[in-house]
């Protein structure tokens, strides 16, 4: 793409709180997740982009959840012993031939790497189309809510009560497979200190979302004697380390996916 092409591209990227269909500062309720089930089900549907058997598949869930009352996405800095280490993904993986489908291999996953068992998880849906990794897998995001102590728990609350918050100190990191855990606020995804406009795979443009000192912070649990540490590229080739500029950021297929989602739940025009 042309220098001209993609100043002209990243210059349509904008950023806007006012047309959002869910608060960006207030907890997540049952209206409010009903609002994201439905803007996935207007955007995406189901039956499009079937599963081709001849591909290699992963799953990623993006996970709302609200802690101390705040709403926000959980991800995680990938392990030292891990494939990309020390970059921001969200839970999942691989589709294992005992997965009956990709939803179940996300699920997994899940509960593999951060302790949320499957019966804390409420699906709200999943959004497309399904993009490849650099490793070659097409990877397959779905979006749920975390219910702390479960989905039963909190049916009895009404359509405007705040949704349980998640204790960070209840998950179980993997120490293989996760350095870090962190909560994400939705409102950072606004905030103009931490996005920096890409190109994701030199075409479509996105916002990356600085993290470091999230990770350093109080919304953050780790592995035992896990320092917040990344690796940048020296050549800083797209996708490959923490990020640009020496940041640790929200990026690559991670980044697009959480654009992605950002721009259907109307954050972004």
């Amino acid at each position: 793409m042309s220098r001209t092409l993609m100043s002209s591209a990243l210059a349509s990227l904008s950023p806007s709180s006012s047309k959002a269909i869910v608060s960006l500062t207030q907890p997540l309720t049952r209206r409010s997740c009903n609002a994201i089930r439905n803007a996935l089900a207007d955007a995406y549907s189901q039956s499009e982009h079937a599963r081709d058997p001849e591909e290699v598949h992963a799953a990623v869930l993006v996970p709302f959840c609200n802690v101390n009352g705040t709403p926000g996405i959980l991800l995680e800095v990938r392990g030292k012993l891990r494939t990309h280490s020390g970059e921001v993904s969200f839970p999942g993986g691989k589709v294992d031939e005992t997965d009956p489908s990709t939803l179940a291999a996300a699920l997994r996953e899940t509960h593999e790497e951060v302790g949320i068992r499957p019966e804390q998880v409420e699906i709200l849906g999943r959004f497309g189309p399904p993009e490849r990794s650099l490793k070659g897998l097409r990877v397959w995001p779905y979006v749920a809510f975390i219910h702390p102590h479960g989905k039963e728990a909190s049916e009895h609350l009404d359509d405007d009560t705040p949704l349980p918050s998640l204790a960070l100190s209840s998950l179980a990191l993997s120490p293989r497979e996760v350095a870090h855990a962190f909560h994400l606020p939705l409102s950072a995804s606004l905030s103009p200190t931490r996005l920096h406009s890409y190109l994701f795979r030199g075409q479509r443009p996105y916002y990356a979302v600085s993290v470091a000192d999230i990770v350093q912070g109080p919304n953050a649990v780790h592995t035992d004697s896990a320092e917040v540490q990344w690796v940048n590229d020296p050549a800083q080739r797209d996708e490959i380390g923490g990020g640009r500029e020496g940041r640790l950021e929200v990026w690559g297929l991670t980044g697009w996916y959480l654009y992605s989602l950002m721009r259907i739940l109307r954050v972004y025009d």
